[in-house]
Order: C-alpha cells, then sequence, then structure tokens
C-alpha cells in the first residue's frame, strides 16, 4: 500500500528568517512606545464602554 502523502511531499525549505525586517535601534523603540500607547488607548475606550453599561444596570 502507498503512502500518497509521502508521495508528493515537497523537499523541505529552508525556514524564513523575518527578523531581517523588524526595525532595529531608535525605530524599534519608537515602535514599541507607540504600540504601548495604542494598547493604552484601547484599554481606556474598553473600560469606558463598561462603565458607560453602569447606567443600565439595576441597584
Amino acid at each position: 500500500m502507498n503512502d500518497d502523502l509521502t508521495d508528493n511531499a515537497s523537499p523541505r525549505r529552508k525556514q524564513e528568517s523575518y527578523d531581517k525586517d523588524l526595525p532595529k535601534g531608535d525605530k524599534a523603540s519608537h515602535n514599541s512606545d507607540i504600540r504601548k500607547r495604542i494598547d493604552d488607548l484601547l484599554e481606556k475606550k474598553r473600560l469606558k464602554a463598561l462603565l458607560d453599561d453602569v447606567d443600565d444596570w439595576d441597584f
């Protein structure tokens, strides 16, 4: 019985390295700061939406 999966398997390719595409130095630090600021704003927006729903709660 033939195993069709191994018969058609392509040879292993060299694993891609994406590290070369990442920014380094000041650009990486700047991107990190911006990403942190975006995350903070999204969290603030999420919390504000939760607090806005407080009016609908029955106490």
